[in-house]
């Protein structure tokens, strides 16, 4: 969910430039957390601008192939280091689960999901949510992601209210 990102993207240094964020130890804590899960994980070192990679999840959806679509980019983004702006490593993906990706650049290219999208998008900002994953449950929320034992605390402290 960061629009000004260039297309290249950018390191984590400078998208958390001026933020106490110590980008090492938040890396092994993904690393563990997919470790736990059998997820792979690679050495993540950029961030992408991912508006394509939402329009192209749009398409996905519409092609009855949304949760195998957020799979493939995942992989691709997370264990893979691609470029979520590149149409290509989109298209890849799309063709990776038995989607075209031709298909999907076409979609891209003519911004058939855009309008879609800035709903979510305007959506999220009046909700709040500025960062993903984001857990919201009667106007409270729970931000960045979370052990189950967060997650379960604050499940039972929004029933309690």
């Amino acid at each position: 969910m960061h629009p000004e990102i260039p297309a290249e993207g950018v390191t984590l240094e400078q998208l958390f430039a001026g933020r106490r964020v110590n980008i090492p130890e938040m890396l092994q804590r993904l690393k563990q957390t997919a470790n736990n899960l059998g997820l792979p994980f690679g050495e993540r070192r950029m961030s992408f601008n991912s508006r394509r990679a939402q329009e192209a999840a749009k398409w996905a959806e519409s092609q009855g192939k949304a949760d195998a679509f957020h799979h493939a980019v995942f992989r691709a983004y997370f264990v893979d280091g691609k470029n979520l702006y590149e149409i290509e490593t989109l298209a890849a993906a799309a063709d990776a689960i038995g989607l075209a990706g031709g298909m999907l650049s076409e979609a891209i290219q003519r911004q058939t999901y855009r309008a879609a999208v800035d709903r979510d998008w305007l959506r999220s900002r009046q909700l709040g949510v500025a960062a993903v994953p984001t857990f919201r449950l009667g106007g409270e929320m729970l931000v960045g992601a979370q052990p189950y034992e967060n997650l379960a605390d604050f499940l039972i402290r929004r029933r309690k209210n």
